[in-house]
């Protein structure tokens, strides 16, 4: 067979051989039971395991996204699975949906460390890297056991097996390439190397498993909040992930230490992408030290979103920078890099008369958002858009003092800064003739500050929108199911995102979109992103990945 075919090809090969073997027949006779559900799955993955995920074979679940999609994309995504099922059962005479899938249940994969790592300070460049144990269930015997026998006679494929505690261990070799497999109960277990294999042997025996940790048993049984899960993933400890990563890659920068202990004070975290009415959606819980979070969460009002015009395509609000800032300093206070950042950014402003700390962060306490918003006038014109940020402040003094400091030093620089009223506004400009305004500034109420990038949407802010974006279908749809109260949005339009994309760079010349991938985003209505933490030890984060109706064009 080729060097080509996918990597998915082993393990399944492994499958059969192990089935082929006579071990089909026996779990046929026992029978499962609940063989595809991630608690029972990760019983067999040892408790060592890194991290674990389970993609879900319900059929019920991904039919789901039938419903989505322009045809381009149904049509490109066909095609994939199709290529990519007679790749890998090429040479043979295996049809997919009558061979394989009748029998194929969920799989879990999960990341085991290697053998003799300990920690990340004593970890050496030559040391193993991580391993991954595949779990599959078993769902239909018949189906096994006959895909078995139809791959038996391969004569491409090497068979040795060999015996570890009391378990029949299958090494098959295909191109050189080593696949070991055991048949646990209801269960297969897969990967590259033997060593898994066997711990997985261990674990089936009594030995501690994934399942066995604190806390994840729990997680296993209930997942994540989302509706027809496709895929779940589990990091009961975040920190030792980290660390194991930045063993495994040399050429990753090194952190120091104090960010290493920052990074463990997540202490889990648990992800689930499932898909509803709106699209996909994917919802993770971090479980978090309480004593070391510095940052107070509140939520966000959401009332600055009605500053902005309805055709803003993207946006990103939230509550509370002056008390953000604030954590981040305390938090330099035992971090030297991060002080030593903070100083040089502070000793740079000085130079321009500016205090960091007071000047720039301390009045923005209130609500606050960033949006672009598209305008082909002016000075926007070369590029299609302008943005503008909007800040709720409690401290109006400090803040129009710092921009008559900004004011005076554009003044500094050649730049022509001038007054000019918008429906009863005081709006001050930076302006470059003959482009015109370069930058505006000003008050929409007694405690509303806003700046603009760009004539044209120095004037959308400041006149009251006849609709703004709460208004905006697309927005409605892409946020209006994310988890309410929360700590602000992320928002983008992919649809007028795209269309700036394409004018300049049309498909098919843009060296970093393939036309596939632009297919592929053109399909996607919007991407919408929140988060909450409802308790000081847990902050929950979810995104939705507004999809097409497939009827779309």
């Amino acid at each position: 067979m080729s060097e080509r075919k996918p990597k998915l090809l082993v393990p399944i090969i492994g499958i059969a051989v192990v089935l082929a073997g006579g071990v089909a027949a026996y779990i046929y006779f026992k029978g499962i039971s609940d063989a595809n559900s991630p608690l029972a799955s990760a019983k067999i993955v040892p408790d060592e395991a890194l991290m674990a995920g389970f993609v879900s074979n319900d059929t019920k679940a991904w039919s789901k996204l039938q419903q989505f999609g322009t045809p381009e994309a149904q049509n490109l995504i066909a095609k994939g699975i199709n290529d990519f099922q007679k790749e890998m059962l090429a040479e043979s005479n295996i049809n997919y949906d009558k061979d394989v899938q009748p029998w194929l249940g969920s799989v879990m994969f999960a990341v085991l460390p290697p053998p003799t790592l300990k920690s990340a300070q004593d970890t050496p460049q030559s040391a193993p890297s991580s391993s991954v144990l595949v779990v599959v269930g078993i769902k239909n015997q018949i189906g096994a056991f006959n895909f078995a026998n139809k791959l038996k006679s391969d004569k491409n494929i090497k068979i040795k097996d060999s015996n570890y505690n009391n378990i029949q261990i299958i090494e098959t070799t295909e191109n050189t390439r080593n696949t070991y497999s055991a048949v646990l109960g209801n269960h297969l277990v897969v990967s590259s190397e033997r060593r898994p294999v066997e711990v997985a042997i261990d674990t089936f025996k009594g030995q501690p498993s994934f399942a066995s940790k604190n806390g994840i048993g729990n997680l296993l049984s209930k997942g994540v909040d989302v509706q027809n899960p496709i895929a779940q993933f589990y990091l009961p400890d975040y920190g030792r992930v980290v660390e194991q990563f930045l063993a495994n890659s040399p050429n990753a920068p090194q952190l120091p230490r104090e960010t290493l202990n920052q990074l463990q004070q997540v202490k889990s975290v648990v992800m689930g992408v499932g898909v509803d009415d709106a699209g996909l959606r994917m919802k993770a819980i971090a479980k978090l030290d309480p004593s070391a979070v510095k940052f107070e969460y509140k939520p966000t009002p959401g009332k600055v979103v009605a500053q902005f015009p309805a055709e803003t395509f993207a946006l990103i609000d939230g509550h509370g920078i002056s008390r953000f800032w604030s954590a981040v300093v305390e938090q330099s206070k035992t971090d030297p890099q991060t002080q030593q950042g903070l100083d040089q950014a502070r000793q740079q402003l000085q130079t321009l008369n500016l205090d960091l700390d007071k000047d720039i962060f301390s009045w923005m306490d209130g609500e606050f958002a960033l949006a672009a918003i598209p305008s082909n006038q002016g000075i926007l014109a070369p590029l299609g858009f302008g943005a503008a940020l909007v800040f709720k402040t409690s401290d109006r003094p400090t803040a129009e003092a710092t921009f008559n400091k900004l004011d005076a030093i554009a003044q500094g620089y050649s730049v022509t800064v001038a007054q000019r009223d918008i429906q009863g506004k005081s709006v001050t400009e930076w302006q470059i003739p003959p482009e015109g305004a370069l930058l505006g500034h000003g008050w929409l109420d007694e405690e509303t500050v806003f700046v603009a990038f760009g004539g044209p949407i120095v004037d959308a802010i400041a006149t009251p929108p006849s609709q703004s974006l709460n208004d905006n279908e697309t927005f409605k749809a892409v946020t209006g199911t994310l988890q309410k109260p929360n700590a602000g949005y992320f928002y983008l339009d992919m649809d007028k995102t795209m269309s700036l994309v394409n004018r300049y760079l049309p498909q098919g010349q843009n060296p970093y979109i393939s036309p596939e991938a632009n297919t592929l985003l053109n399909s996607i209505r919007g991407i919408g992103m929140t988060a909450i933490q409802p308790e000081k030890s847990t902050s929950k984060l979810e995104m939705l990945l507004a999809l097409k109706p497939r009827s779309a064009k």
